[in-house]
């Protein structure tokens, strides 16, 4: 662990006091108990909804008190940010309140909602590279070609301190918290948050969610100083991040009990069940939270909140992201099965598929393998269930009918 005496993060009197410059930007976002997270939890589990906070997440809260801050001079040249949409979109619109011009560098790929709100909120966007961090480099070049002033999406102070702000309101939404469950990408929004969180109720345990396929927190944490990635896979592009930032590394090392990862099954999963159960839409990053509850869900002293950071996901990822959801869940039962090629052996198939309950999504017939008899058509079938138990119910039924199944 670092020197305690170079830690030069916000203290509770600058979070306190963002939140009074932030009065009139950033709302108060609601929290609710979530019954079937409480249900596995075996207590309260409360979900606080910063997908519906300004903008589609918590970034405005940082962005604006960042951007406000700057001198006349400063935002004359304007501001420059790299961001896969969140951030973005932040930026963009503390820059339009108080007008000042915005150039956001995107990486190529990055979800087109999320590109066409930080244009609707006046900012230029281009693109470059293929992630945050390639952006961002392209954005610091920007920023010294131009003099325009780089607004970091988590690496600098005033950033960590806004975001601290939705540390406050959950300690005053829910009073008897013992645990906060936070996503977690380069650490502004945890360390923030946990700032304030331990400054007021030091024994609250506070917990960080990173994607297994973007974890770069606990190598650095066990490391001791931040390590960069060499390669990231995750769909949740909002905490898609290759390296922890120096400043809210430094909070994080001090106030955060414990950093976990989550599967993109688990993900998949946790962004169904806020549709399904929360009627919440949220981004895969902004589930983060709610996927580690849901991984271990006796892990999380109770009263819990999860923290949904943020809710702007592309429909064309959120329709991937279900499909993969419900077959994570047991939703989707793809198999193949071989029957006779005779008329009324697929009809045969399809009436006890029928009889199970099982909804045919998809059939497609093979004839040409030579593990196939002479008489015989392999079908790949794809059914829908409802869960787990019921698909193995139908694969039983086939089974107990004499087909021969192949999952």
């Amino acid at each position: 662990m670092s020197d305690p005496a170079a830690y030069d993060g916000p203290t509770l009197a600058d979070i306190e006091e963002a939140r009074e410059a932030l009065r009139g930007v950033s709302i108060e976002t609601p929290m609710e108990e979530s019954r079937w997270l409480s249900g596995l939890a075996g207590g309260p589990v409360l979900l606080k909804a910063e997908n519906l906070q300004r903008t589609g997440s918590f970034k405005i809260r940082g962005a604006y008190l960042r951007i406000s801050r700057l001198s006349a001079e400063e935002r004359a040249h304007g501001v420059v940010a790299a961001s896969a949409g969140n951030h973005a979109q932040g930026v963009a619109l503390a820059a339009q309140m108080l007008g000042i011009r915005a150039t956001v560098f995107m990486p190529e790929g990055a979800p087109i909602p999320k590109e066409k709100a930080t244009r609707g909120y006046g900012a230029d966007v281009r693109f470059h590279g293929h992630s945050v961090d390639e952006a961002l480099v392209q954005a610091k070049a920007f920023a010294a070609e131009t003099g325009a002033v780089l607004i970091h999406p988590f690496d600098h102070v005033d950033i960590v301190t806004g975001q601290g702000t939705c540390g406050l309101e959950v300690l005053e939404q829910c009073p008897d918290v013992r645990t906060v469950v936070v996503s977690c990408g380069g650490g502004g929004l945890i360390a923030g948050m946990a700032t304030a969180i331990k400054a007021r109720r030091p024994d609250v345990r506070v917990v960080g969610v990173q994607a297994e396929g973007a974890a770069a927190y606990p190598t650095s944490l066990a490391q001791g100083h931040p390590v960069a990635l060499k390669t990231m896979t995750t769909m949740a592009d909002g905490i898609a991040v290759g390296c922890p930032g120096d400043v809210p590394f430094r909070a994080i090392q001090r106030y955060v009990d414990e950093m976990v990862t989550v599967s993109e099954e688990s993900l998949s999963q946790a962004l169904l069940m806020l549709l399904e159960r929360a009627k919440l839409v949220v981004e895969p990053a902004g589930a983060a939270a709610v996927a580690a509850m849901l991984d271990r869900p006796d892990a999380f002293e109770t009263p819990a909140v999860a923290v949904l950071s943020g809710g702007n996901v592309d429909p064309l990822l959120l329709m991937r992201v279900i499909r993969h959801g419900m077959a994570a869940a047991g939703r989707y039962l793809a198999f193949k099965v071989r029957i006779a090629d005779t008329p009324g052996g697929l009809a045969r198939l399809l009436n006890e598929l029928a009889d199970a309950e099982a909804n045919v999504l998809d059939v497609v017939h093979e004839r040409t393998s030579m593990h196939l008899h002479l008489e015989e058509v392999e079908v790949a079938v794809q059914v829908e269930t409802r869960g787990a138990e019921h698909a193995e119910r139908v694969l039983g039924r086939l089974r107990a009918c004499g087909y021969h199944v192949a999952e």
